[in-house]
């Protein structure tokens, strides 16, 4: 298949338009987006999703449940795990490769070789798809931040924000007021927002922001809650009571994510049956995922093998508590990281569950964090560590020594990427 002229090669080019991979600013997008005609003036009424995690399986668990209620939904999330065409579902299907490039040829052409960045000029694309191909709601994941994000350009129905940490200083600020002012830049005048579980400082930036644009809040522990009784979802607001089955997504912190998608659904008027969907029926891979298939199934003989793509500190102690919860097995970490991450961090909550950490360098990735140094960084928080040349040596080299291990393969989203396009 020539590729010349499809979706790979557009990207590819499209990847030179500017030196910065990231550069926070709307006036690039501004500009190109006027230049195609305003296509984010005219999409399905959105759903906009902002945090630091969790916006990706509670966007999964809001599109699940208005699904079930015969909705056609479009969705766009980053960063993508196996190939591009994930960012971009168009009334519940990925979008397909003739009507990518097509998108992606358009703003190219509209964009005329200025500067703006490739997460600028792809977002540009999926609102001329979302515009262009009839659906009921969409929903946007933001890239990053929320104030300055290239999803930040049109006022939705909805605004959600999920749990708010420290990650990505270099760009979002070094203080967790500052970093939630950020997310909090996604509240616009008078659209209510569903706010999951907040650290007090983050929640106070966000209700001053909300209140100064008259924004009704919908915030965990004060308008609903959600806890587990009795191995059951128990969510409650204002309307009542729900008792839902434990979500399908596993991990304790799916509780509050799975809390945020009701209340938004509940917000919606979506049926009782559109909210056990949404924490029965999501699908967000790469979120302590078994997997089942693939070459690095045959190498593990009679290991269990998983993987998750978290990783930053929230995301490290979510991780932890899944693998408390899992029937005894000894765990062996399989982790590539990127250089821009808080490995001790990461790491540090694993450490309690972890028998050993073998370290790998994230083929093909400019920003890998060299082995040597997460093997030390493991070494630092007290887990005993080697490297490997690739992930299919640290497997093979785990279940010669211990054929009963539990492997997770962790610490980047790009190295689950490659993980999934070749087993999943």
């Amino acid at each position: 298949m020539d590729h010349s002229s499809g979706s790979d090669a557009i990207l590819e080019r499209l990847l030179s338009l500017h030196p910065k991979v990231i550069d926070l600013s709307l006036d690039r997008m501004e500009r190109v987006l006027g230049a195609l005609g305003n296509p984010e003036a005219r999409i399905p009424p959105a759903i906009h999703l902002a945090g630091t995690n969790g916006k990706g399986s509670t966007q999964a668990m809001i599109r699940a449940g208005l699904e079930a209620d015969g909705s056609r939904v479009h969705a766009y999330t980053s960063p993508h795990l196996a190939r591009f065409h994930e960012r971009i579902r168009l009334a519940g299907e990925l979008i397909s490769e003739p009507a990518l490039a097509h998108h992606l040829a358009r703003c190219e052409a509209a964009n005329d070789g200025q500067p703006i960045t490739f997460f600028e000029i792809t977002t540009a694309a999926a609102f001329l798809a979302f515009a262009e191909t009839p659906a009921d709601w969409t929903l946007l994941e933001v890239g990053l931040g929320g104030r300055l994000d290239a999803t930040n350009v049109m006022t939705p129905a909805l605004s959600v924000i999920t749990p708010v940490s420290i990650d990505h200083q270099q760009f979002l600020g070094e203080t967790l007021p500052e970093i939630a002012g950020e997310k909090a830049g996604i509240i616009k005048r008078g659209v209510p927002c569903v706010v999951g579980p907040q650290e007090d400082a983050a929640l106070a930036v966000i209700e001053a922001r909300a209140e100064r644009l008259r924004a009704p809040l919908l915030a965990y522990g004060q308008h609903w809650h959600v806890w587990e009784e009795r191995g059951r979802l128990i969510f409650q607001d204002e309307r009542g009571l729900l008792d839902l089955p434990l979500p399908n997504l596993p991990g304790g912190h799916q509780i509050v994510n799975a809390g945020a998608a009701l209340a938004a659904l509940r917000h919606l008027d979506a049926s009782e049956d559109a909210c056990e969907a949404a924490v029965t029926r999501a699908d967000w891979p790469a979120r302590m995922q078994r997997l089942t298939r693939g070459p690095l199934i045959e190498a593990s003989g009679t290991a269990e093998l998983y993987l998750d793509g978290g990783h930053n500190p929230a995301a490290g102690e979510a991780v932890a508590a899944v693998l408390a919860t899992l029937p005894k097995r000894p765990t062996h970490l399989v982790c590539g990281m990127l250089n821009t991450k808080d490995i001790g961090g990461f790491l540090r909550p694993l450490a309690a569950q972890a028998v050993s950490l073998t370290a790998v360098s994230i083929p093909g990735e400019a920003n890998t964090l060299p082995a040597q140094e997460t093997a030390a960084a493991a070494r630092a928080v007290g887990i005993d560590a080697d490297t490997a040349d690739s992930v299919r040596d640290a497997v093979t080299a785990i279940t010669a020594s211990d054929p009963a291990a539990r492997i997770l393969i962790c610490g980047s989203l790009y190295l689950a990427g490659r993980i999934l396009r070749e087993n999943g």
